[in-house]
């Protein structure tokens, strides 16, 4: 086989493979039958995501109280694994949630703080959390065996 027959069946493995990696890019981008978009997404959706995720609360809750680096918050939540907390992290950056820095130091220093939209994201869990209180205190209130209210005009 000459040198040019080789170098193109070499390439042709190269095209090939790159074509197979793109076809399994494509698989990964499709969640349930549905294409993935790269449009951001709603704050109802961001809502549902974060709530219904225990550990996102808890990372969030981690940051908002000063505890901003990886291995710190890994070792403040009792049961969060290095992988979910990345995970987590991720998502919160792509949200727009947290933004992460990067320090140019030996070794590197990551570091996550909430952006501005954060601190508004964090109000309205916040109101969530005083709504379930208030629900809550009230379900309390009307449960067996403590004080009826009274009646009034009997």
């Amino acid at each position: 086989m000459s040198r040019s027959a080789s170098h193109f069946s070499g390439e042709a493995v190269r095209v090939e493979r790159a074509l197979s990696g793109l076809l399994r890019t494509e698989r990964c981008k499709s969640v349930n039958g549905r294409r993935k978009t790269s449009e951001p997404p709603t704050v109802a959706a961001m809502v549902e995501r974060i709530v219904g995720c225990k550990w996102s609360l808890h990372v969030l809750d981690c940051v908002r109280r000063g505890i901003v680096r990886p291995g710190a918050i890994q070792r403040a939540v009792p049961g969060l694994s290095a992988k979910v907390l990345n995970e987590r992290l991720r998502r919160l950056v792509a949200f727009g949630v947290l933004e992460r820095r990067i320090f140019a130091e030996v070794p590197p220093r990551v570091e996550y703080r909430l952006t501005p939209f954060g601190e508004r994201f964090l109000d309205i869990l916040d109101r969530i959390a005083a709504l379930e209180r208030e629900r809550a205190a009230g379900i309390a209130a009307t449960a067996p065996g403590s004080a009826e209210p009274e009646e009034v005009g009997s």
